[in-house]
């Protein structure tokens, strides 16, 4: 049987800043999904888009040919509301693992389908493996079993949700068309749009350890993903957040889950413990539950309780040691002052140089790599003071880490202003 329609043609319309029909976007999709439309082709498809753009229907069709690609799931059997949120990344962003089981101690169902690292951004995944026994791969049976005992789930998406996203993603990976608003938007929601949840939160970032580095950027990023979700009958709401500084004090892989242990025990670092309740708060919201008393959750162990419940659930071990580096390199204060800057992007590329992330998505990550951060910016330090300390299992590793931290931080004699954490909330 003859194709509908011709490759050639569809690109050559979006290169030359034409709208594609909606018929002629989902034929793009299926067609590469069956390998008749080649890589080459399809990247340049992605280029014309990172080009020329993309307006509304042209990302919802896009989007919508994406889910179509594969299977939906459906939590309607469970009973109760479900919701899930979404961060674009960021370094030391840990805020799913405390998020998840704090909403769930409401009742809520938390189907969180997370993915692994790649670059400078941690993935929730690798966080977690940190945990023996604790696995990634569940099937929608073992889900759905865990959902409805725990609560509160975090797993790798299965490969029938949107296949296409999968296939685009590795391509655009490799041909410098990743940061496409039109390509980002439609990736996200297509994955959480098929994963079938009721509401969903996006945690999007804007600043140097963001895709989106300007706040205009990461708003229309935002705006897209919204109208995306509010067109697909998903409550979607979004937080624009500021990742110019590391969230928390640890980065890396079992750094970050011993952090997000004290913070689940009403303890941690306050921008973990904010990030962590403004989110729980707006997904609480959207499953109906706007008063519930997120902090006393928090404060007063239900969460967590959840968080154990959620571990054991995928065979890890709660109270199991978590590994530690063989190797530390501290770096002190040069001279007293007040810290005025520790850039997020040249943390996020140290850990990963560290072993903390991955170059390829083949490649291993080393659970204990990664940094603490003991100052950060306003904060007062004397001479000597160790400002941070480096993570490693192979020491040779520390001196390309430090050369990404030059620059990367500073001492000045007065605090410098910074904007709040939450910048602003955008819904329908």
């Amino acid at each position: 049987m003859s194709e509908p329609f011709d490759a050639v043609d569809v690109i050559r319309a979006k290169r030359d800043g034409a709208v594609v029909p909606e018929r002629e976007l989902r034929w793009l999709i299926d067609a590469y999904t069956r390998g008749y439309v080649s890589d080459a082709q399809m990247a340049a498809f992605a280029m014309a888009v990172f080009q020329r753009g993309m307006g509304r229907e042209e990302i919802r069709s896009l989007t919508g040919a994406m889910i179509d690609s594969g299977e939906r799931m459906s939590f309607s059997s469970l009973g109760k509301r479900t919701v899930d949120k979404h961060s674009t990344g960021g370094v030391g962003d840990k805020i799913t693992l405390p998020l998840a089981p704090l909403v769930a101690s409401f009742g809520v169902a938390v189907p969180q389908l997370s993915g692994r690292g790649l670059g400078h951004t941690g993935g929730t995944l690798d966080k977690l493996e940190s945990i023996p026994g604790w696995r990634a791969e569940l099937s929608n049976a073992e889900m759905l079993a865990q959902l409805r005992e725990a609560g509160a789930v975090i797993c790798a998406a299965g490969s029938g949700l949107a296949p296409a996203d999968r296939k685009l993603y590795a391509l655009r990976d490799v041909t410098a068309t990743v940061d496409s608003i039109p390509l980002i938007a439609s990736s996200i929601m297509s994955k959480k749009i098929a994963e079938g949840t009721d509401a969903l939160v996006l945690d999007v970032k804007f600043g140097s350890g963001a895709f989106m580095r300007e706040l205009e950027d990461a708003r229309e990023l935002a705006r897209t993903m919204v109208e995306l979700g509010a067109d697909s009958g998903v409550a979607t709401t979004a937080l624009l957040t500021d990742m110019s500084v590391p969230l928390g004090r640890a980065i890396g892989n079992a750094n970050e889950v011993r952090e997000s242990a004290e913070v689940l025990a009403g303890e941690g670092p306050a921008d973990v413990r904010e990030l962590t309740l403004a989110l729980a708060r707006e997904m609480l919201a959207l499953a109906g539950l706007p008063d519930a008393d997120v902090e006393a959750a928090l404060d007063g162990g239900r969460a967590m309780d959840a968080w154990r419940a959620m571990i054991r659930a995928q065979g890890g071990d709660p109270d199991a040691p978590l590994p530690i580096a063989r190797e530390t390199c501290v770096v002190a204060a040069p001279r007293a002052g007040v810290v005025t800057e520790t850039d997020a992007l040249s943390f996020g590329v140290a850990a990963w140089r560290l072993g903390a992330g991955r170059a390829r998505a083949e490649d291993a990550v080393a659970h204990a790599a990664g940094i603490e951060l003991h100052a950060k910016p306003g904060d007062r330090v004397v001479a000597g003071q160790p400002l941070f300390t480096l993570f490693a299992d192979e020491e040779h590793r520390f001196e390309r880490a430090l050369e990404a931290l030059q620059g990367g931080w500073s001492i000045g004699s007065e605090p410098v202003e910074r904007g709040p954490l939450v910048r602003e909330r955008i819904a329908p």
